[in-house]
């Protein structure tokens, strides 16, 4: 196998307009990829997953956590193929078509609006019990001012925030598993009986609701991973990319054990599962058994900071995408301009003032709870669509650059024949959200956004101003490929000469 050197991005010209810098290191990719790894569905949503799947959850989200890692691994493989893909949506464009980046990074940029709506919900939630009486709006929209004013800054200022929140993540879940442990092997009694890991099989087995009560799991469980791939969104301001991504994409299955199976192992064993609700954090629910009071209102505090994590990398996100896309000519021009801190205002302010809209269904219906379930459905549907794509970005370029993908230091395992294996895995998820009506209306819902897409790349995906940028796109891709070749190529010489 032939080494491939990366030459170093070069900088730009003293007159060139700002570009997105490097500024997130090591420790800020590492807990980003955690952060995403950790959401608000796991806090949240893991009581109604319990309560559907009882203790089979546990196998749910292993075989979520598998298929998603392949999924990582490729687009861990094609960013490194070329460092100056700025996201998945570049890789996309590149290889399937200018259509497939559009699609792609309006839908994640789509989806991450929707899962900060969901976020915004549940910190209004969670504020309520914190502050009973207080108007829903107001956390709302502190929240979102403050996640403002942070993402303004630099980039540097995300990734020390994102950092912060998800190492508080980690402790909340470290916490629970060292507690839920002492109270099984002290044999902790309650009024739901004795902690003991027998709680995974005395109550009906580990399948109790039957083959469809796991399937109802996956429903809920998919949206506790939406955000697993923001790792590949930092890609352009990634200090050291071609180190510091496949070290965060290969700690997933490690922490996906940790603090997905590991806590709810400790949960349904200090609890049993038949105790478990919608609506209720499980988490809460075991601190507050173990007569650890404060433990319990600081896990709340816990949660809202959890659902701040996910909005911030939501806002981060959705910025950086619509940046990117409006480079390409797929959104308007004013979205591609940085500040002076290299940051993208303009898409910034656009995210914000559309998680506002959170607010709104806030007042409308009485069950805070179903409208974050609806939203989440749409989000995980959403999502499928582009870890799908970045799938069919990987058969593109197995294809069309096999000599890229023999020259990679970090190919996805099980290569080709895995990609169909998680297709079909993503087959059988969107089967399962048709099994129950809330989560159907939502899947059937979830079409008219993609109609409006296909709209609206007919009216604009033809012009030739498009279509000039667009060629423009991937002269640019060529030119800084042939430049990094030609200084991978003058190291080798150098090395051999040095020899």
């Amino acid at each position: 196998m032939t080494t491939r050197h990366t030459a170093p991005i070069p900088e730009p010209a003293a007159d060139a307009p700002p570009q997105l810098e490097r500024q997130l290191s090591n420790r800020h990719i590492q807990l980003i990829a955690i952060g995403g790894a950790i959401g608000t569905g796991l806090f949240m949503g893991s009581g109604k997953t319990i309560s559907a799947a009882g203790p089979s959850v546990i196998f749910v989200y292993m075989i979520i956590g598998f298929m998603l890692f392949f999924v990582m691994r490729a687009m861990g493989e094609l960013l490194l193929s070329n460092l100056h893909y700025k996201s998945f949506s570049d890789f996309a464009a590149d290889l399937l078509g200018p259509w497939a980046g559009f699609f792609t990074g309006w839908t994640y940029w789509f989806c991450w609006v929707i899962t900060g709506i969901a976020d915004v919900i549940a910190i209004a939630a969670y504020s309520e019990v914190l502050l009973p009486g207080i108007d829903l709006w107001i956390p709302g929209v502190v929240t979102i001012g403050i996640l403002l004013v942070l993402n303004l800054t630099t980039v540097r200022a995300f990734g020390e925030t994102e950092f912060w929140f998800s190492l508080i993540k980690i402790i909340a879940i470290v916490a629970l598993i060292v507690v839920g442990l002492y109270m099984i092997f002290s044999r902790f009694e309650s009024e739901t009986g004795t902690a003991s890991f027998t709680n995974l099989w005395t109550h009906g087995g580990m399948f109790p609701n039957e083959f469809m009560g796991f399937v109802a799991g996956f429903q809920i469980a998919v949206f506790a991973f939406v955000g697993i791939e923001l790792v590949g969104t930092t890609a352009a301001e990634a200090k050291d990319p071609e180190k510091n991504l496949p070290k965060a994409i290969n700690s997933i299955p490690i922490r996906i054990l940790l603090f997905y199976v590991g806590a709810l192992v400790i949960l349904m064993s200090v609890i049993p599962w038949t105790q478990f609700a919608a609506g209720q954090s499980p988490f809460i629910a075991m601190f507050s058994m173990a007569g650890l009071g404060a433990a319990a209102t600081i896990i709340n505090l816990v949660v809202l900071t959890s659902a701040m994590s996910s909005a911030n990398s939501g806002i981060y996100s959705t910025s950086r995408m619509v940046y990117g896309l409006a480079q390409e000519g797929d959104a308007p021009a004013r979205f591609g301009k940085l500040s002076k801190r290299k940051v993208p205002n303009n898409a910034l302010f656009l995210s914000c003032v559309l998680l506002l809209s959170s607010i709104v269904l806030l007042y409308v219906g009485d069950d805070i709870s179903k409208a974050f379930e609806m939203v989440t459905t749409v989000a995980a549907v959403c999502f499928v669509f582009v870890w799908s794509i970045i799938l069919a970005s990987y058969l593109a370029f197995r294809r069309r650059r096999p000599e890229l993908h023999d020259s990679s230091k970090f190919k996805m395992p099980g290569g080709i024949p895995m990609v169909y294996v998680v297709f079909a895995f993503f087959a059988f998820v969107l089967w399962a959200l048709t099994t129950q009506p809330d989560t159907l209306i939502a899947l059937l819902v979830t079409p008219i956004w993609f109609i409006a897409l296909a709209i609206v790349w007919y009216l604009v995906g033809k012009t030739p101003s498009h279509l000039a940028r667009y060629r423009k796109f991937k002269e640019d891709l060529a030119t800084e490929a042939a430049a990094e070749a030609a200084t991978a190529r003058r190291l080798e010489s150098e090395t051999e000469t040095g020899r």
